[in-house]
């Protein structure tokens, strides 16, 4: 391996050091358009050659597609296992939703079959604002708790859209069984709004994940799928952003990654990548922002284009009661 060029974050309490750049498989699960099973390994070779030790993925992700495209990626790597950090998911499937306890602790086996593991280090509750609250605390956590003692997983999280959930959890569950959160869109340059939740979750020793600097696309020069929830204003102010970046001569991706990447309070960045060019494309972001700073000049002139919709996010799950 190469000597490690990108920084490395402890994570909670775990005692795992995360590569503050983390490879997001779920493209590996053909959600953005096909990857061969060379190109899945290639890309993981690459990011792991680089110095990136974490891979996350989900049974949801292309339908199961992406943990097995991973587990074959991981293997073909060839190294020993205390080499790189792996999260998958339970709770959430192609067919829906189900947090049940039987459900999770069979998924566990099924996923860890998919990724040819014998334990994944962290086990996430995927999406938990679709379900009750109280079935994650009084059910799913314990289920996995007794998966953790099987030495199934070693690290038990949850993760989700609204900020909210994650208080919700943590206040009813016994100090350190959850180890571990993974919130998205919720720490970038239009939406920053993890932050104020950060020093609760210092104060209850949990490592933190976000996903998606991103906003699922909407900070990319080609814009978001057709799909995304946000709102026309949001949408029309981040193609704004992107379109003064452009002209710049300046790529609004790679400032929205390492304005993610320079608040070293979260554990590692979470970035969906499908090819080489992404994973080199996104380390020397990372490279970049450690030895040379991020541009502070560019992204406080995007920062006043989205200034109107700061903080705007969308809706996601179900109304707890």
């Amino acid at each position: 391996m190469a000597a490690n060029p990108l920084d490395l974050r402890p994570l909670g309490n775990t005692g795992l050091n995360l590569s503050c750049v983390g490879f997001g498989a779920s493209p590996l699960g053909n959600v953005f358009g096909v990857v061969s099973e060379s190109d899945a390994i290639a890309t993981v070779r690459q990011a792991f050659t680089l110095g990136i030790n974490f891979f996350d993925t989900s049974p949801y992700y292309g339908g199961t597609l992406s943990e097995k495209m991973l587990g074959k990626a991981l293997k073909a790597l060839e190294v020993p296992r205390n080499e790189y950090i792996v999260s998958t998911k339970c709770g959430r499937y192609a067919d829906g939703f189900d947090f049940s306890a039987e459900r999770v602790t069979k998924s566990i086996d099924e996923s860890l079959e998919r990724l040819q593991l014998d334990f994944v280090d962290i086990l996430q509750c995927h999406d938990i604002e679709f379900t009750s609250l109280d079935q994650i605390v009084t059910e799913t956590i314990p289920a996995l708790v007794k998966l953790k003692e099987a030495g199934k997983i070693k690290f038990i999280g949850i993760t989700g859209l609204p900020l909210e959930i994650f208080s919700y959890v943590l206040d009813r569950v016994p100090p350190g069984t959850v180890d571990v959160v993974l919130s998205y869109c919720h720490y970038g340059i239009n939406d920053s709004t993890l932050e104020d939740l950060l020093p609760y979750l210092k104060s209850k020793g949990v490592g933190i994940i976000s996903a998606s600097p991103l906003s699922m696309g909407l900070l990319t020069e080609t814009g978001p799928p057709e799909w995304h929830p946000s709102s026309p204003e949001l949408k029309a102010a981040c193609k704004a952003a992107a379109a003064y970046c452009k002209e710049k001569g300046k790529n609004i991706s790679k400032l929205a990654l390492q304005y993610s990447l320079s608040n070293t309070d979260i554990s590692t960045i979470l970035v969906g990548m499908n090819s080489v060019k992404q994973v080199n494309e996104n380390v020397e972001a990372a490279i970049e922002v450690s030895t040379v700073g991020k541009d502070e000049k560019t992204l406080s002139e995007i920062e006043a284009i989205l200034k109107p919709v700061k903080n705007q996010t969308w809706p996601s799950g179900v109304q707890q009661s």
